[in-house]
């Protein structure tokens, strides 16, 4: 009952899972009857968060949970304390570019009037198209995007950083440096300036604040690009089971 409860909340969480195993440890199992369990793990692929987030894995798996056994007899789970689970997400190099389309990405990307973008647009808003993420050993990636300016149209953008956690909750960009060297040499001061510029939007974007799932907070320690995944490990603050408050 335990896990076909449990299964059922966490579903609750994706607008589409390909899979979602549930599994409960609780040695010896008389320990449940006290409202004790010894873990709780979670494992879900090809997940969909708010119906336009592409996720390859994700896995919570936590220490021991102390739950309200009343609501477990009524189908429901109901901790008695918040708990914490360690965190395992990937994300593929698609799903990445993919959620540069998505409806909550493109307007943070669209006509943007930051003082640096506009003092080469004439004073005109500026948005960035296109947006494409190639992932690199050693946390490196390669980020090209397209732009229009009123007096040139598809201007190319190019440029290298290296992916860092910040705070445990944001993705930054550093050691950033414009690629331009594949460019006509008449475009590349123009595509340095707006390459860096691009760099700033995007530091600027990436908060797991926005992303929380319903009671789970989601805390990074640290990522690795493997070939085409970024990997992120850390831990899940879980303050009650999706749609159980």
């Amino acid at each position: 009952m335990l896990n076909a409860v449990a299964t059922q909340s966490l579903r609750q969480l994706f607008s589409q899972a390909g899979g979602l195993e549930v599994e409960i440890r609780c040695s010896p199992p008389s320990k449940l009857l006290q409202g004790t369990i010894d873990s709780f793990k979670m494992h879900g692929h090809d997940l969909v968060i708010r119906r336009e987030f592409y996720t390859a894995e994700m896995t919570f798996e936590t220490d021991t949970v102390a739950i309200d056994m009343g609501a477990l007899l009524a189908g429901k789970i109901r901790l008695k304390q918040p708990t914490q689970a360690i965190a395992h997400v990937v994300l593929t190099e698609e799903a990445i570019n993919r959620a540069f389309e998505a409806e909550l990405v493109k307007p943070r990307l669209s006509n943007l009037e930051n003082p640096e973008l506009t003092a080469l647009s004439g004073g005109e808003p500026v948005t960035f198209r296109d947006v494409n993420v190639t992932l690199l050993p050693q946390q490196r990636v390669v980020v090209a995007a397209v732009t229009d300016l009123p007096n040139r149209d598809n201007v190319p953008l190019c440029l290298q950083a290296t992916l860092e956690v910040q705070k445990r909750r944001r993705l930054t960009f550093t050691n950033a440096e414009a690629d331009v060297a594949s460019m006509p040499e008449s475009v590349r001061p123009l595509s340095k300036l707006l390459s860096n510029a691009l760099l700033e939007v995007l530091n600027g974007m990436v908060d797991l604040d926005r992303f929380d799932l319903d009671g789970i907070t989601l805390r990074l320690n640290r990522l690795e690009t493997q070939g085409q995944n970024l990997v992120f490990s850390g831990y899940a603050q879980v303050e009650h089971f999706p749609g159980m408050m």
